[in-house]
């Protein structure tokens, strides 16, 4: 069975407006498959946890529901009923600015810039982009370079 690298990237938000969330729902749909790539967590420690807990969604509940397969746009109707509705949006801004700005410990960055084939000349330091080049070197040696 293929092992799939999510390349949906961090910075992409759906229609409410968060960002990282459609990744989220893209990894933890893809564990719950079984089709997730090994080195990738369907909901792990950073980013996919402080979605949940800036949304104030309870991890239990959200792997429950992404267990009934739902779409995308499912998944925000089912967060917007989990939420009476609506999201706070300064809250919603809170997350967006704290995805942003997440920086990579400096082993890290250099790390995933050395895989990625690129030199670490301090121009990339966001977790965003440092995190698409992670992925997409990785796609690349799995799908094309193989």
């Amino acid at each position: 069975m293929s092992q799939i690298i999510p390349l949906i990237s961090s910075g992409i938000a759906g229609p409410l407006g968060v960002l990282h969330l459609p990744r989220l729902w893209q990894k933890a749909s893809l564990e719950a498959a079984g089709k997730l790539h090994p080195d990738y967590p369907g909901i792990g420690a950073g980013y996919d946890q402080m979605v949940l807990d800036g949304l104030g969604i309870d991890k239990a509940a959200f792997v429950a529901f992404i267990a009934t397969k739902p779409t995308y746009v499912q998944l925000e109707n089912w967060i917007l009923e989990q939420k009476g509705g609506s999201l706070d949006q300064g809250a919603v801004d809170s997350l967006n600015a704290a995805i942003k700005g997440y920086i990579h410990a400096d082993d890290t960055r250099a790390s995933i810039l050395s895989a990625a084939g690129r030199a670490d000349d301090g121009t990339i330091r966001d977790a965003v982009n440092l995190n698409n080049l992670d992925d997409w070197a990785s796609f690349h040696a799995q799908e094309i370079a193989g």
